[in-house]
């Protein structure tokens, strides 16, 4: 079975304080003011900063094709009175019933639990119904990891990943969760 047959229709999941749901149009002009953040774009490998005109159309249009590889959730709290986007959270289809988690809060939400939050909301749901799920964060973003192993993902190793925005090779700690 080839990646494209397994891509189903998004679910917006309910996670309490805010849904997990799929991007739409609309959230272009949030997530570029967010992502030009260049501490946002650096703790992450494919944001690059500055943006490129484009770059986030581009990156909407991708999560929202029915043929995508990667299914990408708006972190919305407007529900509860909040912020329609307060980040972003993806799972990459990868062979073998696996996904690679990534994402990014802005920085005017950090360090609420959001990013946690989230994720274990992705764990309990499992909307691509993995076996396991797999994550990195870079070596000098320690939050980043404490989200992983909050989560109850497990240190793999290290490794290096290109970062776009720094336009360089970055160390980084591997995870993962059976789910």
């Amino acid at each position: 079975m080839s990646l494209d047959e397994n891509v189903m229709e998004q679910p917006v999941i309910d996670a309490g304080r805010f849904v997990l749901r799929p991007l739409r149009k609309s959230d272009e002009g949030l997530i570029a003011h967010y992502v030009s953040d260049e501490r946002v774009a650096r703790m992450t490998s494919a944001i690059p900063h500055p943006l490129p005109p484009g770059a986030i159309e581009a990156f909407v249009a991708r999560a929202m094709e029915p043929s995508r590889e990667e299914d990408v959730w708006a972190i919305d709290s407007t529900a509860d009175g909040g912020e329609e986007l307060k980040g972003i959270i993806s799972l990459k289809r990868l062979d073998r019933d696996q996904s690679e988690v990534g994402y990014w809060i802005a920085p005017i939400f950090w360090n609420n639990g959001l990013a946690s939050a989230a994720l274990q909301t992705l764990v309990d749901t499992n909307p691509q119904g993995c076996s396991a799920l797999f994550a990195t964060a870079f070596q000098d973003n320690p939050a980043s990891a404490r989200v992983l192993t909050h989560c109850g993902f497990e240190y793999l190793g290290d490794a290096e990943t290109f970062s776009v925005a720094r336009n360089a090779t970055v160390p980084t700690w591997t995870y993962s969760r059976k789910l």
